[in-house]
């Protein structure tokens, strides 16, 4: 009993502390753009009635907040995933022990549905008039061509982090390309697919809502994206390049969890 509980203490709870805030965080700030860019009865509607320029803003706030919270004391120490596909793909890359990936996955998707809990609270019935904000196909769009979108997507997400990543000139700037990135990915993929990308993102409302209708689409695509960057960043790299750190902003003095680590930082003490 007492091995049981020693084993307990060992694990990292502050850094799957900081995923689970990190990730309640970025999914209420990103559910609060979409419900007031697209709430019906809220003045954007009027205001800006072309949806496109209501989508940019939408990933610009939204991947903004995961860029922010990457550079924050909370994802300086955890690394902010925020994503189970990108834990998923730093396990594969030989950057995480199983009882972190295990820990990590579980504070992303509790802190999903706390997020999606909370924007409820704060929106109530705007969310509901976007469909509690669940990810979902687009009108006219095939499952299969959803299926293929988000596997594309995810995929170019995690090879283009594993790649600055990989380069100590790039690593700095991982949060800023991933903003980016992902902004762009939702200005042009959200009518297609909702631009899920994350599969506890797409889980969070769906729990609140209690409605999983193509919900396997999210929970398959994303991380088969996610396993086909780790092959071609392998590939690619030819044992040549390696992912350098499991952190997507990487500081020397908060300590690090991650496994093979190539730049300075804090050992676990």
């Amino acid at each position: 009993m007492m091995q049981v509980i020693t084993n307990w203490k060992k694990l990292n709870w502050l850094e799957y502390g900081a995923e689970l805030v990190g990730t309640a965080f970025n999914i209420l700030v990103g559910f609060s753009i979409i419900t007031f860019n697209f709430g019906k009865g809220l003045p954007m509607e009027h205001l800006i009635p072309a949806v496109s320029p209501r989508l940019l803003i939408n990933g610009l706030v939204f991947a903004g907040s995961g860029a922010l919270i990457s550079i924050s004391p909370l994802g300086k120490l955890s690394g902010s995933h925020l994503n189970p596909c990108l834990s998923l793909a730093f396990w594969l890359q030989g950057k995480m022990h199983k009882q972190d990936l295990v820990g990590y996955i579980l504070a992303q998707f509790i802190g999903a549905i706390v997020g999606a809990f909370l924007a409820l609270f704060f929106w109530r019935n705007y969310l509901i008039s976007v469909n509690y904000c669940i990810t979902s196909p687009g009108n006219g769009y095939p499952l299969w061509y959803v299926f293929l979108t988000e596997v594309f997507m995810t995929f170019m997400l995690v090879l283009s982090i594993f790649i600055f990543l990989s380069h100590r000139q790039l690593l700095r700037w991982t949060p800023v390309m991933v903003w980016l990135l992902v902004a762009t990915m939702v200005w042009l993929g959200a009518p297609i697919s909702g631009t899920s990308l994350n599969t506890a993102r797409s889980i969070g409302p769906a729990f609140v809502a209690w409605s999983w209708q193509n919900q396997w689409v999210y929970c398959l695509a994303s991380p088969l994206g996610a396993l086909i960057a780790v092959g071609v960043f392998q590939l690619i790299s030819m044992g040549e390049r390696e992912v350098l750190t499991g952190k997507l902003f990487h500081v020397p003095n908060y300590r690090c969890i991650f496994k093979n680590v190539k730049v300075p930082h804090l050992p676990k003490h």
